[in-house]
């Protein structure tokens, strides 16, 4: 796939004119921040330094969420970018807003040759549609997993990382045991809580299989192991061994983790490279999150983003575009990629040769690949192909604002769960009355 990607760019590249002709600019806007941020900003100069024709543009959003609403504001004004980096959440509403140029025709169209086939399931499900056209080009994918103290596990005689909830209630309690005052540094996230918790679980986040077959769609979590997961991660706080560690509250989880103050936190496998970076003075090392015992574990999703081709843009510029999407998937970039971040390979072939080479046995990316055992661990069920809701950025702030409530007392968790269906239909049965008459591809 590598290899006819690069020699399909080399030929866009030539299509384009001679070195002399002014270079074809187009703009992509990404969500990314921080440290992620400037490995975006860093392929768009290594891009533009691989050849005379193209030139990108490449502009932050300050988020994942700013970059979906900033391009809609865009569109309505008519200038909006070439490409931009959208994240999950914002998928059905790209989808069925139709102001996209769908990558699998987009690469057909400018004769960049893609094995589509290549990308795992897992990730590829969540990008296309029904038939298996890809509306976008999957490319910074991450699963969670959790962090954990390996001096902390050892002193407290913990021999190996749970890999059930049960397992992970008696680690808790045998860290405090030892004498170590928060086992979990917990912040509220509706990705790793209730989204994934819900795939590993293969239970549903809402009717319609979650979403895919249809836009009449009704969250369901309200009724599902999700309660009795909330309600315990409420308990465990109650009894000290878990710690609220957000932003608002004066520390993150992640910064708690660093510094040795609690023993676990759940993230995405992306902050593996920024806490390498952070240099913790103690062990640490990753997991699968947790299920629960007398239940089948299956696949974890697709995280991260993907990058979208916007309408009304000049066929230079989708040129141009094609270009830089061709770059990005071949095996040095994607490798650059994973180098500098905790993402994950997109591709099987790329995940292959990094196998064959050594890449996952050596520092600092010893383990990091365990996110693959996760995303891979069976084929996607009917239920585990992702999520596919209209205006989920809103309904994860539901679900945010209500655990919060529930976690300062102001409500039971079922009273705050039950709230946030109801909050999140409303926005889904909106979303359906904007889209009436259509249907997810």
């Amino acid at each position: 796939m590598n290899i006819k990607l690069a020699t399909a760019a080399l030929a866009l590249l030539a299509s384009a004119g001679g070195a002399s002709a002014e270079k074809i600019k187009f703009e992509y806007w990404y969500g990314l921040t921080g440290d992620l941020g400037k490995v975006v900003a860093e392929t768009c100069t290594r891009f533009n330094a691989s050849q005379d024709q193209f030139e990108a543009t490449c502009v932050g959003q300050d988020g994942y969420e700013k970059a979906v609403q900033n391009t809609i504001a865009a569109f309505r004004a008519g200038k909006q970018p070439t490409l931009v980096q959208s994240f999950d959440a914002g998928t059905a509403d790209l989808m069925l807003s139709g102001e996209f140029y769908p990558v699998t025709k987009l690469m057909a169209d400018t004769g960049v040759t893609v094995d589509w086939a290549d990308y795992f399931p897992g990730i590829a499900n969540y990008y296309s549609s029904k038939s298996g056209e890809f509306f976008s080009m999957p490319w910074n994918s991450s699963t969670p997993v959790y962090y954990f103290n390996k001096d902390h596990f050892a002193k407290a005689g913990i021999t190996e990382a749970p890999i059930t909830w049960e397992g992970m209630e008696v680690a808790f309690v045998a860290l405090k045991a030892s004498g170590q005052a928060c086992s979990l540094a917990y912040a509220p996230s509706s990705w790793i809580d209730l989204e994934q918790f819900s795939m590993v679980h293969n239970i549903p986040v809402g009717s319609n299989n979650n979403g895919f077959d249809g836009l009449d769609t009704e969250l369901l979590f309200n009724t599902t192991l999700h309660v009795k997961h909330m309600e315990n991660i409420q308990a465990w706080m109650t009894e000290g061994y878990a710690l609220l560690r957000t932003t608002a509250s004066g520390k993150t989880a992640r910064d708690s983790f660093v510094e040795g103050e609690c023993s676990v936190f759940f993230s995405s496998i992306a902050d593996h490279n920024t806490i390498h970076k952070l240099t913790p003075t103690f062990g640490w090392d990753v997991q699968i999150i947790p299920t629960y015992e007398g239940t089948s574990r299956t696949n974890s999703v697709v995280g991260g983003a993907s990058l979208w081709v916007l309408s009304g843009k000049t066929d230079d510029e989708y040129k141009a575009a094609a270009s830089y999407l061709a770059f990005l998937a071949t095996t040095p970039e994607q490798k650059f990629l994973l180098e500098n971040t905790g993402y994950i390979p997109v591709t099987k072939s790329t995940y292959d040769a990094l196998l064959a080479e050594g890449f996952y046995a050596k520092e600092p990316f010893i383990n990091r690949d365990i996110a693959m055992k996760s995303l891979t661990f069976t084929e996607p069920t009917e239920l585990t192909r992702g999520i596919r809701m209209g205006s989920f950025i809103q309904i994860r702030a539901e679900w945010t604002s209500e655990v919060e409530a529930a976690l300062a007392g102001q409500k039971t968790m079922q009273e705050a769960l039950d709230t946030a269906v109801s909050r999140g239909n409303a926005h889904l049965a909106r979303f359906a009355k904007t889209y009436a008459g259509k249907s997810f591809p």
